[in-house]
């Protein structure tokens, strides 16, 4: 007889998924005999491989939150026992859970749904331990940590890993200040990786370039390698967790770093380190929330990162050991 599903609603990027990463783990241990599914991006799947608690996967990006609900419990072998809304606080996500007609129904309050009330200034990683120990089950929110081992790709060479790009515009550091750490980190004797999409890659290569020529390279450039566009996702994930150092924006790549427990620098901008910051470890976080304007989609970097400078960073790389 197939076992009873658990359906965890995830349908955000990568940070997003690693800041969940405790409350999944939680889930495991609260429901050891059901398959526990999350619904997520699809491109995350070698992450969640990772992770490692998760049984499956059902590919469901952010655009389809707002969808006009169907009734979707044809889409398993198994009835759905209980839906957990990792997501927010709805009402567009618990409407989207609601349409597998479980028996339970896991999530912050709402028209019903009896959990806990939403709080604002609480830790992303605690808002849903904490919401599942509503309902009596334990989770660590400081479990976030990932073996690099269980990636599905092969680890490459250690190099720092200065990450260009970021998903909004209000999280972009200059380039020329990403340039002044990448020539730096040369200088220091690193081999220097520029990560981002393939959107990103024009800006990669261009403080390549720059880099290139503020501190000539041997006659093959091996030492600075544009990956931005030219990695799978595995590929990604596997570099940040083999970095001797990531210097980033609060954006995927930090999160990844703060999973790997990998050293990094990252600059924050319109989030607020106390929802998003890292965890203890080998992180710096480098802000000026004094002058924080906190709006993610705003079409202008936040005050808070453009006031960060790239001596900033070079010392963050000193205070880390590097």
């Amino acid at each position: 007889m197939a076992r009873d599903v658990v359906l965890a609603l995830r349908a955000l990027g990568i940070g997003d998924l690693l800041v969940a990463v405790p409350a999944l783990r939680g889930l495991r241990t609260a429901f050891p005999d059901s398959e526990l599914v999350l619904a997520c991006p699809e491109y995350l799947r070698p992450l969640i491989a990772a992770i490692g608690c998760v049984d499956e996967i059902l590919p469901v990006g952010p655009e389809d939150i707002g969808a006009p609900p169907e009734q979707r419990k044809e889409v398993f072998d198994a009835p759905v026992g209980c839906v957990v809304n990792l997501h927010g606080r709805g009402p567009s996500s618990h409407i989207w859970l609601e349409s597998f007609d479980a028996a339970l129904r896991w999530g912050h309050a709402a028209p019903g749904w009896c959990g806990p009330e939403w709080i604002e200034d609480v830790h992303e990683r605690r808002r849903w331990t904490q919401m599942l120990a509503h309902f009596g089950a334990e989770a660590d929110a400081e479990d976030l940590r990932i073996d690099p081992a269980a990636l599905p790709v092969a680890l490459p060479s250690p190099a720092a890993v200065v990450h260009v790009g970021a998903s909004q515009v209000s999280r972009l550091w200059p380039i020329e200040r990403f340039v002044d750490v990448g020539v730096e980190l040369l200088r220091r004797g690193h081999d220097v990786v520029l990560t981002g999409s393939g959107a990103e890659r024009p800006r990669a290569q261009q403080a390549a370039e720059l880099i290139a020529e503020a501190r000539p390279l041997r006659s093959d450039g091996s030492r600075l390698r544009v990956a931005a566009g030219a990695q799978t996702f595995g590929e990604f994930c596997a570099s940040i967790a083999a970095a001797d150092v990531v210097v980033s924006a609060d954006t995927g790549a930090a999160h990844l770093a703060n999973a790997f427990s990998r050293p990094s620098a990252v600059i924050f901008g319109p989030a607020r380190v106390l929802n998003w910051g890292p965890p203890e470890g080998p992180h710096v976080v480098l802000t000026h929330e004094e002058l924080r304007r906190g709006d993610p989609f705003a079409s202008s970097p936040d005050p808070a990162l453009l006031a960060v400078t790239a001596r900033e960073a070079i010392d963050a790389l000193d205070a880390l050991g590097l």
